[in-house]
């Protein structure tokens, strides 16, 4: 990721973090790596992303580690050791921002390595938290002016319900035409089946019974309750009974966006409600919820929908220097802007006029500074405006007065 590009991916992740700062979620950052075994019990032994997709090593003293495939896992795990569900201000809200790895076929919107930006609430079991998120993240998408993404939601059930849906649902499957690798998954967790995007599985799949047909009256109750918060505030999204998110750890809530203009590749982020995954993973009971927002999809998404972001220029002025004392004159100057917040550059190798005005026009700086000798001996500086090529002379102690001035 480079300049000029790598100014979208910055303005995502600002976009996405914003509404998460000021809702109370504190930024935390965890190890690219991780014990294997926090990813095989959290995520699932029977998902593609450990048994396929997870960068695993041993280190020189013997130990099994993994680059991070994802991040809740590695969230709750750090959020124990700290003992931040002590407290006593539940929920503990967190987001972060990084890098994650997965052994993939690349193809476009899908990459071995990509960006997240993620957000969980850990401690309570609470509709209102649930729907806060989903509501956070249609901001953020809002914020950054797309417009056609959906949100998919569903409800996965709990301990109580779940298991007689496990039951009925293995019935179903067990009389398909399987291949022995989608068998063996099926015994381990049937619900993955239901995510398997292969065609020759989904044609089979028609009939299959649905989650929302064996909730029990709890999960019900609290589904319709997240709904009812979504739709008192505006947030529109879809039911989707087939919804299964690829991770193992989900209950309850579960939700996606997505984005029909991305193809075959049209989940943009997603999450849902984590409820058993601390003890899972050696903790305490601590009911959860969050989600993660790809920002590699965000940024294809933005260009499927023709959203140009307002990016600030990164250069607001570009000074250029005509002999050694107008150099350092100058150099000083840009200091002085720099130091005032004005974004400014400094035509350095000692180009000539014409070189180093096309640079001034490459940085996409609004005013270009030019000054020689005739200028300084008059004590002033020549201001040109990039857009108009209006210049004018500007007394050098009146400098950083007028491009505040101009700048606003």
């Amino acid at each position: 990721m480079i300049p000029p590009d790598s100014a979208k991916y910055l303005a995502v992740r600002e976009a996405i973090a914003a509404p998460l700062r000021n809702s109370g979620y504190g930024y935390i950052e965890t190890p690219g790596f991780e014990n294997v075994e926090l990813f095989a019990r959290g995520v699932g032994e029977s998902t593609d992303i450990v048994t396929k997709e997870m960068y695993a090593f041993e280190t020189k003293g013997g130990d099994q580690l993994a680059l991070r495939p994802e991040g809740t896992a590695s969230v709750l795990r750090a959020a124990l050791e700290a003992n931040l569900h002590k407290s006593g201000n539940l929920p503990v809200k967190l987001w972060y921002s990084g890098s994650y790895y997965r052994y993939e076929r690349p193809q476009k919107g899908r990459y071995r390595h990509f960006s997240q930006v993620g957000a969980e609430a850990l401690g309570v079991e609470d509709p209102a938290v649930d729907a806060e998120l989903i509501i956070l993240a249609d901001q953020a998408y809002r914020s950054l002016g797309l417009s056609n993404f959906r949100i998919l939601l569903n409800s996965l059930g709990d301990k109580e319900c779940r298991p007689v849906y496990r039951s009925a649902l293995q019935d179903f499957l067990g009389a398909l035409d399987l291949d022995e690798d989608t068998r063996r998954r099926a015994g381990i967790n049937p619900l993955r089946v239901l995510d398997d995007k292969r065609e020759s599985v989904q044609r089979q799949l028609t009939g299959a019974p649905l989650l929302r047909d064996y909730l029990c009256d709890g999960c019900k109750a609290y589904h319709e309750e997240v709904r009812d918060l979504l739709t008192e505030a505006g947030v529109a999204f879809e039911d989707d009974p087939k919804l299964v998110r690829g991770l193992d750890y989900y209950t309850r809530t579960t939700f996606e966006f997505v984005h029909d203009g991305l193809g075959s590749q049209s989940a943009v982020g997603g999450g849902g409600r984590y409820d058993g995954l601390s003890e899972m993973i050696g903790g305490p009971a601590l009911p959860s919820v969050g989600w993660a927002l790809g920002v590699d999809r965000t940024v294809l998404a933005l260009e499927a929908e023709g959203v140009e972001l307002d990016l600030p220029s990164t250069t607001s002025v570009y000074a250029v220097p005509l002999g050694e004392e107008a150099r350092r004159l100058l150099f000083a100057k840009v200091t002085e802007l720099r130091k005032a917040g004005i974004a400014a550059d400094f035509s350095f190798g000692g180009k000539g006029l014409k070189g180093a005005m096309k640079n001034a026009n490459r940085s996409g700086a609004r005013y270009a500074l030019v000054a020689g000798e005739r200028d300084l001996a008059e004590g002033v500086v020549q201001l040109k405006d990039m857009e108009s090529g209006e210049q004018s002379p500007i007394a050098v102690t009146e400098l950083l007065t007028e491009l505040k001035s101009r700048l606003g």
